[in-house]
């Protein structure tokens, strides 16, 4: 049988809405209050085992080297879980308690989706960490990492600073050392929670001195909804394997690819002169070259996660809103974040690093910009750099914007792999702006 995307998300909308599905029949009275968005990096903390002071972080990884005896030999030796058994709800009180927006108040007067991303990363290793949840241990033995942001998918353009927001999600898909976690966030519309959008993050766990692969517990689906869920994991890791198979950085573009390229060159030959080196734009075009932006950041102990390692959600923050950036000056009207895809974290960063991120259009289509953000680090003391990320965002303007337009065979297959994002992104629809639009 086969199922749409959108049937898919309002199956997972039905397990994830406030209240209802998983959140019945859990024991755990801790799972059955809702914590605030504060409470969970204070959570990770206290099952990792970690203080607030920078100068505590040594005594603290030692501390953690004690763990590797609670390590399971293997899959089987630990007890299966259930989806209700990661299920978490955490509240951004925006609402009710003024004080916390400042932090995330555009000056739009909407909210900033780079801080909504540090939270949805904190978030799903709250998660796993419930999945894996070691009872005869006070903290856990494993160490729980971002590996991929497989998809963020929106259904509203802006939101609003003032009025509550809540979160939820549970570990969706299990491998042996991997979960999968789906996430969904609600705002406050009347007296309704109402989806903003459906994410998609896959967690890898290592050993309590985050140096090697560690194994996690099984998942046992309850209901047929929850099995179609886990058999939606199965097919997203097979879609990740075989996109990655195909990557423009392994194989030659398809031949349907190949006349893309070909055709956009001939468009820019300037007629006059018949020459291959005569280029002239068509009208309502960019050279790609021209498109790109770039920063520098210092990583300083502050942006540290739980492992002290530079924080993910961090990384993802400051990579958005350059690819906001980018999409602002490149369409020359504020742009709507509509999808979010294939962030994988191939390094981590280290604290007193220097990130170095570099941004560019590399596809457009009507009024959506496809922006990639190159992220790559080199240390104090050394000037060799090294990729420790690449970002794919879809960004919507307010209005029509130009085409992009290749110079290069490099910059030919990055208009080709951004095509590829985009087309990847479920098909493009108005976003609601509020939930009476909603299905």
């Amino acid at each position: 049988m086969n199922y749409t995307k959108e049937w898919l998300c309002a199956l997972n909308r039905e397990l994830l809405i406030p209240g209802r599905g998983l959140t019945q029949g859990s024991q755990n009275p801790e799972k059955q209050r809702v914590f605030h968005m504060h409470e969970v990096r204070d959570k990770l903390r206290e099952i990792v085992g970690v203080s607030t002071n920078w100068r505590d972080h040594m005594k603290a990884m030692e501390e953690r080297k004690l763990l590797q005896s609670f390590l399971a030999k293997s899959q089987e030796g630990l007890p299966p879980r259930t989806m209700k058994d990661s299920y978490i709800e955490v509240l951004l009180p925006l609402g009710s308690q003024p004080e916390l927006r400042e932090k995330y108040l555009t000056v739009q007067n909407t909210i900033r989706f780079g801080r909504i991303l540090e939270d949805l990363d904190s978030l799903g290793v709250l998660i796993c960490y419930m999945h894996t949840r070691v009872h005869a241990a006070k903290m856990s033995p494993l160490s729980i990492v971002t590996a991929l942001v497989d998809k963020i998918d929106m259904c509203k353009t802006s939101l609003s600073p003032e009025q509550d927001i809540k979160f939820s999600g549970h570990v969706s898909w299990v491998g042996k050392t991997s979960m999968e976690v789906k996430m969904q966030m609600f705002q406050l519309h009347g007296n309704e929670f109402c989806p903003v959008l459906d994410a998609t993050f896959v967690m890898v766990a290592r050993d309590s001195e985050n140096k090697g692969p560690a194994f996690v517990n099984p998942l046992i689906p309850e209901s047929p909804e929850e099995e179609e869920l886990f058999r939606q994991g199965e097919l997203n890791k097979g879609r990740r394997v075989t996109f990655s198979a195909t990557s423009l950085l392994k194989m030659a573009p398809s031949a349907e690819e190949r006349t893309t390229i070909h055709e956009m060159f001939l468009n820019t030959l300037d007629p006059k002169t018949v020459s291959f080196r005569s280029r002239i734009l068509p009208p309502n075009a960019v050279w790609m070259e021209n498109s790109k932006l770039k920063s520098l950041e210092v990583c300083h102990p502050q942006e540290r996660n739980i492992f002290n390692r530079i924080f993910g959600g961090f990384l993802m923050r400051k990579a958005y809103e350059l690819g906001w950036a980018t999409a602002c000056n490149f369409g020359g009207s504020r742009p709507f974040v509509v999808a979010v895809d294939d962030i994988m974290f191939q390094k981590p960063v280290e604290v007193g690093s220097l990130l170095f991120l570099s941004s560019q259009v590399c596809f457009t289509k009507d009024n959506y910009i496809q922006v990639r953000v190159h992220s790559e680090v080199a240390s104090l003391e050394s000037k060799e750099h090294m990729t420790t990320n690449v970002f794919h965002f879809t960004f919507m303007s307010e209005k029509e914007v130009p085409l992009v337009f290749p110079r290069t065979y490099g910059e030919s297959m990055l208009y080709l792999d951004g095509k590829r994002h985009f087309n990847s992104m479920s098909v493009p629809v108005k976003l609601r702006k509020d939930c009476s639009e909603a299905p």
